[in-house]
């Protein structure tokens, strides 16, 4: 006994040598004690505080916890469970400190609340050194964006210092790569770093266009020309004079068309549709597929001469699976443009969603890491996007293949490979004939082929 009273004695000496702010409250909330360390950190004085209702430290996560249900003020006495928090506290000259706040109950032998004890421990420096270490992120990470474009990949790096290059020239610019792997990006450069720059920059998505329409589209019309032809209408070609011209997917231009654009090439002359005069242009031509145009040429849906004209300057945009290195980047890019533009405080994967990110092989490339990443930003908690928060397609993803396992395909995507490997089976590995026995286009064959990772060599026997 006499040994405990000794300790109490020095128990007032412990708490005012503390390095951390500490406060007791009343059941009520009124303080009934603090030390030396927590004037330090509030500005207050021990007489300003006694007496005083806990709130006046204006803490802002009190404020997402106060409940008057029931006769209780404040959820830390209706739980009586210990509360950890980061909060800001304001001190007595109005200004806001970053703190970590523990507090608990405090209960006598009977159990009976005697009033709460809260450790304040002032973390305002870590803050502020976490908001230059994440400001110092972003501004190192401004080295892997360029025009709107993230990769600091040696490959990516080649493409940014190849569209310099091209911007500076006149010639014809073909893109191409896998869809979703950004090629608009690329021609968007070309025209914004190129002598045109003030000049017109037109761009066309030439699969969005049928035929007849497309040749309007391109070289206009005059009233008349054709049923619903009302008025006159100035084509894309005319509209880009003196600038740029990007002519999206131009793998699915029609024949017809494909001779009119070589001459376009060739001539810097066109009609407009129903017109016999003729109009001369000057303009940059930028063009980008997603298709292989040399088997398109070999099936006689692409004009080869045109090919050598719009192949001046080819630019190959490497697919995601080849460049993962970059993921990273993409991820808090994308991150950061979401977090503008909502109130959401997700910064970035947590380590798990990470690796399922890094080992997915993005058939649908960067535009499919970015949907990803919305679809899992709005189901996101917190500061991290978890690995159950990812889509479906990608949560437990665990081989590098690029598909799921097959547990896990959708009925639909499990049918459409059966399909598949049947029809190629059929045509015995032709894939154009493969399309013509389900419906689709040779193109789509060989997206399901690389989405399922099917090789004619070793899976199919004939």
């Amino acid at each position: 006994m006499n040994q405990k009273k000794h300790v109490n004695i020095y128990c007032k000496d412990i708490v005012e040598i503390m390095q951390e702010g500490l406060l007791v409250v009343a059941e009520d909330g009124t303080i009934q004690m603090v030390n030396k360390a927590l004037e330090n950190i509030t500005g207050y004085s021990k007489e300003e505080l006694l007496g005083q209702p806990c709130t006046i430290f204006k803490c802002d996560a009190c404020k997402l916890i106060r409940n008057s249900a029931e006769g209780f003020w404040c959820r830390l006495f209706e739980g009586r469970q210990q509360v950890k928090r980061k909060c800001h506290l304001v001190r007595k000259d109005g200004s806001y400190i970053t703190v970590l706040k523990t507090a608990t109950v405090l209960c006598d032998e009977q159990g009976q609340t005697l009033g709460a004890v809260e450790i304040v421990t002032d973390i305002s420096e870590l803050d502020r050194l976490d908001r230059e270490l994440r400001q110092l992120s972003r501004s190192l990470d401004e080295d892997a964006v360029f025009q709107g474009m993230v990769g600091r990949s040696r490959r990516m790096k080649h493409v940014f210092d190849f569209v310099e290059k091209a911007a500076q020239s006149d010639f014809p610019v073909f893109i191409y790569g896998e869809s979703g792997t950004g090629k608009e990006l690329v021609a968007q450069p070309i025209h914004k770093l190129s002598p045109r720059s003030d000049q017109p920059y037109i761009q066309v998505n030439c699969a969005a266009l049928n035929e007849s329409l497309l040749e309007s589209e391109l070289f206009g019309h005059v009233k008349g020309a054709f049923t619903g032809a009302l008025q006159h209408r100035k084509g894309r070609f005319e509209a880009a004079d003196k600038g740029s011209i990007f002519l999206d997917e131009i793998g699915d231009f029609p024949l017809s068309t494909q001779v009119k654009l070589l001459r376009v090439l060739e001539t810097k002359t066109f009609e407009r549709v129903g017109e016999n005069r003729t109009i001369s242009v000057d303009l940059r031509l930028i063009t980008a597929t997603n298709k292989n145009l040399s088997e398109l040429i070999e099936d006689g849906r692409f004009r080869e001469d045109l090919f050598y004209r719009i192949n001046v300057i080819p630019i190959h945009l490497p697919p995601l699976r080849e460049r993962k290195e970059d993921i990273p980047h993409l991820v808090d890019f994308f991150i950061q443009r979401l977090s503008r533009k909502s109130s959401r405080k997700v910064q970035t994967l947590s380590p798990e969603a990470m690796r399922i990110f890094m080992n997915y092989s993005w058939p649908g490339n960067v535009r499919e890491l970015k949907s990803a990443l919305e679809y899992s930003f709005v189901l996101a908690e917190g500061e991290n996007i978890e690995a159950r928060h990812l889509p479906e397609n990608l949560r437990g993803f665990e081989d590098q293949s690029g598909a799921p396992p097959a547990s896990q395909e959708p009925d639909y995507m499990h049918e459409q490979k059966k399909d598949l490997i049947r029809a190629l089976k059929e045509s015995k590995g032709n894939k154009s004939q493969a399309a013509r026995i389900l419906g689709i286009n040779r193109v789509t064959v060989l997206n399901r082929m690389r989405k399922y990772g099917i090789d004619l060599q070793r899976d199919l026997v004939y």
